[in-house]
């Protein structure tokens, strides 16, 4: 049977109150909320958590309300962002939004010499391959994580990240060929060198 489909069944009897639902739901989807929130943020864990149980509170309290969502990944990660953002714009918690970071660190492409101390650092390939996606701008990152981690469709990503879907796709291609770039840069650096 398809996933959407179970959840949606699953969905539909959270709505009619069946708590072991509710807690499934919740289960099967906060790891990736937790996750999605702390890429969009630096604030600390226990922010983020409190954002995720927000969403799930109010999903419980207006159950019956809620329409059932095609996709319920999405739907709570798009509940989630929004929460966040509003909490920030209103400025209840102490954080440090990205949006306000310095912006010359956060936007300047990272030097030959910052990518390889960098990657001298790494132990693994993974941890190799995050770090330089670390060294993306924070939108970028977002972009990818919601297409390659929780694997939204690139109309989802655009709603998600309030931008039409090509600009969604553009984003995430940028990302993709700036990462190529880079690890070409230093696949050649490293057989040059060692």
């Amino acid at each position: 049977m398809n996933i959407n489909v179970d959840e949606q069944e699953l969905w539909r009897a959270f709505q009619s109150g069946d708590e072991a639902a509710y807690t499934q739901l919740y289960q099967q989807h906060v790891r990736a909320m937790y996750r999605y929130g702390m890429s969009l943020v630096a604030a600390s864990e226990a922010f983020v958590l409190d954002c995720v149980h927000d969403v799930f509170t109010e999903i419980w309290v207006k159950r019956t309300r809620l329409t059932t969502p095609a996709n319920v990944r999405y739907y709570l990660l798009r509940a989630l962002r929004t929460r966040i953002m509003h909490l920030l714009a209103r400025k209840e918690r102490p954080f440090i939004p990205l949006d306000d970071a310095d912006y010359d660190a956060l936007w300047s492409e990272p030097n030959e010499l910052e990518l390889l101390e960098e990657l001298e650092a790494a132990n693994s390939r993974k941890e190799r391959l995050q770090r330089l996606i670390a060294q993306l701008p924070p939108r970028q990152q977002e972009a990818l994580k919601l297409r390659f981690i929780e694997n939204l469709d690139y109309n989802q990503i655009g709603q998600v990240l309030e931008m039409n879907q090509q600009s969604a796709k553009n984003l995430v291609f940028r990302a993709v060929e700036k990462l190529r770039g880079w690890i070409l840069f230093v696949t050649l650096l490293f057989s040059i060198f060692f």
